[in-house]
């Protein structure tokens, strides 16, 4: 997993927590890479995991509602990070549609280790957008609040439903909705 992830993840625990809450979650995940990462690092992506269980025991919150609010501020970081992905589309389906094809291809170019997750497009209408998210990671309710987050930047309000979003799922069908 790339270490952008694991980096904004522990900016977005400060920012909300603080400091003692990431120092304390770091200390209790117990990582091997001793929770120093860098933006451009691969880490196993189990080591997030842990974070996310450790931040759930500090913070009493679930940990779909933290990766989920979690994916809403890290589609504000690849705005700003990526700014060029997101500029080439007009419309918010077709920057979704874009991932698989074309970001995913440009991000294996820098990265051709990466492991990402596949964004299948399976329906379009101009209302109803249906992604088949798959990922080993399983991390659905991040790419829920990914979903929903980069609708704020092409001005769009959403309704993202999905039949099962469950930590252990690898497949998770979105239907997206214009409202």
């Amino acid at each position: 997993m790339k270490g952008i992830i694991f980096t904004e993840f522990l900016n977005f625990v400060s920012e909300l927590y603080g400091e003692d809450t990431v120092d304390d979650m770091l200390e209790e995940s117990a990582l091997a890479s001793g929770g120093a990462y860098t933006s451009v690092g691969s880490y196993p992506h189990e080591e997030f995991h842990s974070l996310c269980q450790a931040l759930e025991h500090q913070t009493q919150t679930p940990v779909r509602r933290i990766l989920h609010d979690f994916g809403i501020r890290l589609s504000v970081t690849f705005v700003q990070k990526y700014a060029a992905f997101f500029c080439r589309c007009s419309h918010y389906f077709d920057f979704i549609e874009s991932i698989e094809d074309y970001i995913h291809k440009e991000v294996r170019k820098l990265y051709p280790d990466a492991e990402l997750p596949s964004f299948k497009i399976c329906e379009r209408t101009t209302e109803r957008l249906v992604v088949e998210y798959t990922s080993p990671r399983r991390l659905c309710a991040l790419a829920e609040g990914l979903f929903e987050g980069t609708a704020l930047y092409f001005d769009k309000k959403v309704l993202v439903q999905s039949e099962t979003c469950r930590s252990e799922d690898k497949t998770v069908r979105f239907t997206i909705d214009l409202i």
